[in-house]
């Protein structure tokens, strides 16, 4: 069976549009949160934002296998530390990224039922909620990609842009 939702390629603009807060976390909210979930698990991911679906709001889903986790208006208010790991995104398949982010954060969110939290995350939790939002604010992980591994990833990328028309 497909993913429930489509997830948007590499070169579609709602990719690269910054996201609008979620005014009102109502039955639409939620339908489209347990469809991102559902899809951000049968395509093997372990975070997808709203915007790799089509839908620029800030939201986000990630799971890294203690259970998904919903961030609805998410703000990172704190962070230390750096680590560089490679990263993955459904949106570029097959494409691997060197990214340096801080390795704790503090961040700001609601959940679906339109609770407020503030919470430390570190490691791999930390990795997949900076990724996710970076989303939300159209940034990607080529962004982050040195002229070289731009280089070695430019026919892949133009070959997903090529598909997606």
């Amino acid at each position: 069976m497909g993913s429930l939702l489509k997830v948007r390629q590499y070169g579609d603009p709602c990719l690269r549009q910054k996201s609008v807060l979620v005014e009102e976390i109502g039955v639409p909210e939620r339908m489209l949160i347990q469809a991102m979930v559902q899809t951000m698990h049968e395509d093997k991911g372990i975070g997808l934002a709203a915007p790799q679906v089509g839908i620029n709001k800030r939201i986000f889903v990630i799971d890294i296998g203690d259970g998904p986790m919903v961030f609805i208006n998410p703000k990172i208010i704190n962070a230390e530390g750096a680590s560089v790991l490679e990263e993955g995104c459904l949106s570029i398949p097959e494409a691997l990224v060197k990214v340096e982010r801080p390795e704790k954060i503090r961040v700001q969110y609601r959940d679906e039922d339109n609770k407020l939290f503030e919470r430390d995350f570190d490691e791999l939790q930390a990795r997949v909620i900076q990724h996710e939002n970076d989303h939300l604010d159209g940034k990607m992980i080529v962004d982050y990609a040195t002229e070289e591994e731009l280089a070695k990833w430019k026919k892949k990328l133009e070959e997903i842009e090529k598909e997606k028309k």
